[in-house]
């Protein structure tokens, strides 16, 4: 009998996840936008906003929902898996407590300290803009500077690389937060490690590298993810198997410590001389990251699921071997000043041998048009990060004028910088 699985969310993660779903269930999805990916894949789809509990319950039992899977973060927030829950459909996505370990960085922190969480950096915690602006300017060295709550992967900047002091003290006090978390800047390379979480269980993923930067080089303000890659095995080319290994054992240690969380958990590490540090937690896929995983996840998406509603032990996770490079298109001017409206051309015979996932976009009648937000994606897959860069960049190449790429992502050169980087830290 076939599960019946609703899909909470609408940008390119969740259509990664749509794809993930739809050949071994019947999918039905819904979002505050129509993604014509997803909806393609669905048997069908609502416009909810991701943050309506109410809606998304009353939706969840008009099509007689198995099993729920939440996308966006803000979703879990606004305690969409605890209604869900409540009303007795099982939700892969931690209930709204248990999510604050990506909704609250300050609870996310002391948590880490108080369950001696290994590679917790240095902090502290601040309910006032003054207090923590106070810190910064005495603090003896550059910081990361984080308010407390969601912010779209926008909102943490950096002294000594992304502005100065002075600047970050302008920043904490001009903000329109209260609430702060300062901590060390962690030095090193970044890089991801994706689990899925349910019964007490852990089962990771590859490691994946997000490039958060807008401009090719590192440049430029934070984005929401310009692309990422992975490799043909679960560690990356500056990465040792023990690196992978110190990543997993930090995220069994928080599943240690939050026994009933169930979905995915995603942490976000970065990896020094003496080994990974946590830059953050997430408490569902990351986008771009959910693209590099699910594309190359050979044990059913479904099973996965099945399995953490019956209370069974999760299946051991294989994958295909192949290294994955994901490459976002964005609008032109994106995210300081984007422009929308531009018509996007690709679509999925137009994309080669790579994979097509929709993320925020216009839907008319004469088309498919930017907002001001990440337009779609492409994954190229391979048995190298170099033959999968290849092939997404033969699928960028219609891309006009209208839109912004970061060509650079998964380019041998790159991937070679981060090994050089590494091996510079590690004085070898």
């Amino acid at each position: 009998m076939s599960e019946t699985v609703l899909l909470v969310g609408g940008g390119g993660r969740e259509h990664a996840i749509a794809r993930a779903v739809a050949e071994d269930a019947s999918l039905y999805a819904c979002a505050s936008n129509r993604n014509p990916g997803i909806a393609s894949l669905a048997d069908g789809f609502e416009q909810i906003g991701e943050r309506d509990a109410d809606a998304v319950v009353d939706y969840a039992q008009q099509i007689d929902a198995d099993l729920a899977v939440i996308g966006p973060e803000s979703a879990l927030e606004a305690g969409v898996a605890d209604a869900l829950d409540d009303a007795g459909v099982y939700t892969f996505g931690p209930r709204a407590e248990e999510a604050r370990i990506e909704t609250d960085k300050a609870f996310q922190r002391r948590f880490m300290d108080e369950h001696d969480v290994p590679g917790t950096p240095d902090f502290e915690t601040f309910d006032s803009a003054e207090a923590a602006a106070e810190y910064v300017e005495a603090y003896d060295g550059d910081v990361a500077v984080k308010p407390v709550g969601l912010t779209g992967g926008k909102g943490v900047r950096v002294t000594g690389d992304q502005l100065t002091k002075e600047a970050a003290v302008d920043y904490v006090l001009d903000a329109e937060w209260d609430e702060w978390v300062i901590e060390e800047r962690l030095l090193g390379e970044e890089f991801t490690v994706q689990a899925f979480v349910a019964n007490g269980e852990v089962r990771t993923t590859p490691a994946i590298q997000d490039h958060k930067r807008a401009y090719e080089g590192d440049e430029g303000p934070n984005t929401g993810g310009m692309g990422s890659y992975s490799d043909t095995d679960p560690t990356l080319p500056f990465m040792t198997d023990a690196d992978y290994e110190a990543a997993v054992e930090v995220i069994e240690a928080v599943v240690d410590a939050l026994p009933e969380y169930k979905g995915v958990l995603y942490g976000q590490f970065m990896l020094g001389a003496d080994g990974p540090k946590v830059v953050e937690f997430n408490a569902r896929f990351g986008d771009p990251e959910a693209m590099n995983t699910l594309p190359v996840l050979e044990t059913p998406f479904v099973d996965v699921l099945t399995a953490a509603r019956d209370g069974e032990s999760l299946p051991d996770l294989e994958f295909s071997g192949e290294a994955t490079v994901c490459k976002y298109a964005v609008p032109a001017g994106y995210p300081v000043d984007p422009d929308a409206g531009a018509r996007i051309e690709v679509d999925e015979s137009s994309v080669g041998d790579a994979l097509l996932f929709y993320a925020s976009v216009d839907q008319r009648e004469d088309g498919l048009f930017t907002t001001t937000s990440r337009s779609f994606a492409v994954v190229g897959l391979g048995d190298s990060i170099a033959a999968a860069e290849a092939d997404a960049e033969d699928a960028l190449s219609m891309v006009d004028d209208g839109f912004h790429v970061r060509h650079d992502i998964g380019t041998a050169e790159l991937v070679q910088s981060r090994i050089d980087h590494m091996a510079r830290l590690r004085g070898e």
